[in-house]
């Protein structure tokens, strides 16, 4: 047994010396400048990360003349597992929609918001819808809206303009 033992450890003992010894006999010396260099323009922020999304995803207010109500009815089917969008409808797992845009976050008296939300306060406009459909959590740190996104620009137009139009007063969208 022990006979074993020494030549397990010799064994480990000579591959470890070959590679320390490989590495002094072909030692490369590490360049002083980058071979492949990177342009780098600018380091963005959590808050700058904010605002160039939604200037990535362009004025929200000409992408309404691209999209439909009917369109935004269709995709508003993803937010209806837990949100209604009904007048009197009623809350859900998520709050009712019905005239979200135009009324303070987290203001319905009878649904229990995230404390992130009700801090929040502001109001939904369809610039701060935009940027909170992009990425929730992300939008509002601390929301309990468990949704992960609508990505494309035109979804996210869409279903603002459908929710727009579920409401007592619309916004004008000029």
């Amino acid at each position: 047994m022990n006979k074993i033992i020494v030549s397990v450890v010799l064994t480990i003992i000579l591959i470890l010396g070959i590679n320390k010894f490989t590495d002094v006999i072909y030692h490369v010396e590490k360049p002083k400048t980058s071979a492949y260099q990177v342009d780098v323009a600018t380091v963005s922020s959590p808050d700058t990360e904010k605002s160039s999304e939604i200037s990535q995803s362009g004025d929200i207010m000409a992408l309404f003349a691209s999209v439909s109500v009917e369109e935004g009815a269709k995709i508003f089917k993803k937010c209806a597992a837990c949100h209604s969008i009904t007048e009197g409808g009623a809350n859900k797992i998520g709050p009712a929609l019905w005239g979200v845009i135009g009324r303070k976050a987290g203001s319905i008296s009878d649904y229990k918001y995230s404390k992130a939300l009700v801090a929040y306060g502001k109001t939904w406009s369809f610039e701060e819808m935009n940027g909170f459909l992009i990425k929730p959590k992300e939008w509002i740190k601390g929301t309990k809206m468990a949704f992960a996104g609508l990505k494309d620009e035109k979804d996210r137009a869409a279903v603002i303009l459908y929710m727009n139009k579920n409401s007592n007063n619309p916004l004008p969208l000029n």
